[in-house]
């Protein structure tokens, strides 16, 4: 441990106590995402409850020119909060006050370690509730650090469009507001969504204000299943295209649906391509767009369709779509999961995906597909093989699969940013003078480089 890192320890002991820690199993548990880049040890672990808390760390660190790498529920899929210069882990998942809930303005304030789940527990007797879900237990600060999606953006929106404001501990010590209540201002530079998507490395969120959205009237699940993996994603294309109000549509290719009936015990269905779809509104609204939606599928070689307006069976197949991750992981025991995050333009995606299959194919990996497809978006989950070659291998597909993505006009990550796993396709897919411009944002807030070092830039 160098003798800088010790001064902030030694510092931040006087106003945190016991809540910074080198204890070396809480460092383990820093030191790594659901990711599978190599670990790095933090030098210590500071837990926060308050912004005012994060503020003073950040500033001793930037006086010592220490790294910080803010942490909240450990989700991470492309090495976000791996501390791969050591220094300290910002631990923000004690920050879980709802701070503030305007029903009739339909916002809320809550500090970063609160997860949505959390939030909709809360709001579950007002009528409202947090749309943007990602499927896992994030924390709100996390899902706004990486400009987080979800099974509901095709309707919702992403985190971007459900921030109003943000509260930001700069790396210097300085505490921001940005933004605010209202849903529209013309004022200044927009910094909350400068911030948002910045994966820690020009600031730590320490409080949200977040848009709130009414509980539909009435819900209507579906499940349809195909013959080929072209006529599901064709049908997504056909319903949106066609302007129906779909609150989810989500993709599972065979592979991933065969491992969903295993892992989740789907009785009465096959391994096909499936599709699963949502709709929100009226009960007269939500029975109109599923016949739409029913007979547009229908036309691409659907069969099988099943309604659900059954909370509990409607909360069956989601959760079986949110443990798909695992439902992969399951197929091979003992091998790790490499999650892809392509995205383009929904007219490409049957090409894309089609297209991605056959990589898969050829690689002679396992790597089953699921997506949110209402926007483009899908990912396969890589099985690496244990042995020597077994993460190269994945990783040349997962370049494979992310060159496709860019040559049809898209983006190597629609919703699990840059981190470290991504850096190499920033470039390509921005082009080098806006990459620089993107360094001199950085090192304009953070000039002695402390915020998350190594991760959206190669150096």
């Amino acid at each position: 441990m160098s003798r800088p890192v010790e001064a902030v320890i030694a510092q931040a002991r006087e106003f945190l106590g016991e809540r910074i820690t080198t204890n070396a199993a809480l460092r383990e548990q820093h030191s790594h995402g659901e990711d599978s880049q190599p670990r790095s040890l933090p030098d210590a672990v500071a837990f926060m409850e308050r912004g005012e808390e994060a503020a003073r760390v950040l500033a001793l660190c930037h006086q010592h020119g220490v790294p910080v790498v803010p942490f909240g529920a450990g989700t991470s899929l492309e090495g976000h909060v791996t501390p791969v210069r050591g220094g300290i882990s910002l631990d923000l998942s004690r920050m879980t006050r709802v701070l503030q809930v305007n029903p009739a303005d339909m916002d809320c304030r809550v500090e970063a370690g609160v997860t949505r789940q959390q939030l909709n527990a809360h709001l579950r007797d007002q009528g409202l509730f947090f749309p943007v879900d990602p499927g896992s237990e994030c924390s709100i600060g996390g899902m706004c650090a990486t400009r987080a999606s979800g099974t509901a953006a095709v309707r919702y929106g992403t985190i971007r469009e459900n921030v109003l404001g943000l509260q930001v501990a700069l790396p210097d010590g300085r505490l921001i507001e940005t933004g605010g209540r209202v849903r529209k201002a013309a004022t200044g530079y927009d910094l909350t969504h400068l911030m948002l998507g910045s994966e820690g490395t020009l600031g730590v969120i320490t409080e949200i204000q977040l848009r709130l959205h009414g509980i539909p009237e009435a819900m209507s699940a579906a499940i349809c299943q195909f013959d080929d993996l072209a006529g599901a994603v064709d049908s997504v294309i056909a319903i949106l295209q066609a302007g129906i109000p779909i609150a989810r549509i989500e993709l599972l290719d065979d592979v991933q649906m065969g491992a969903c009936i295993a892992y989740s015990k789907l009785d009465g269905y096959t391994a096909r391509p499936t599709l699963l779809l949502e709709f929100h509104g009226s009960p007269a609204g939500v029975a109109e767009q599923a016949a739409l939606a029913e007979e547009i599928t229908a036309g691409f070689g659907a069969s099988g369709f099943q309604w659900a307006t059954d909370a509990a069976e409607r909360n069956r197949l989601w959760k079986a779509r949110h443990d798909a991750y695992w439902a992969a992981l399951a197929l091979r025991p003992g091998h790790r999961g490499l999650a892809t995050d392509a995205i383009v333009p929904i007219s490409r995606m049957t090409e894309l995906i089609v297209g991605a299959k056959g990589d898969i194919e050829q690689s002679g990996l396992l790597a089953p597909i699921v997506g949110h497809v209402g926007d483009g978006n899908f990912h396969t989950v890589i099985l690496v093989p244990p042995g020597e070659d077994g993460l190269a291998r994945a990783w040349a597909l997962d370049k494979r699969i992310v060159g496709r993505a860019l040559a049809l006009g898209g983006s190597c990550s629609g919703e699990h940013g840059i981190g470290i796993g991504k850096r190499e396709f920033l470039e390509a897919e921005h082009g080098a003078e806006t990459l620089a411009v993107m360094r001199q944002i950085k090192t304009a807030l953070d000039p002695r480089g402390i915020m998350n070092p190594g991760k959206v830039f190669l150096n």
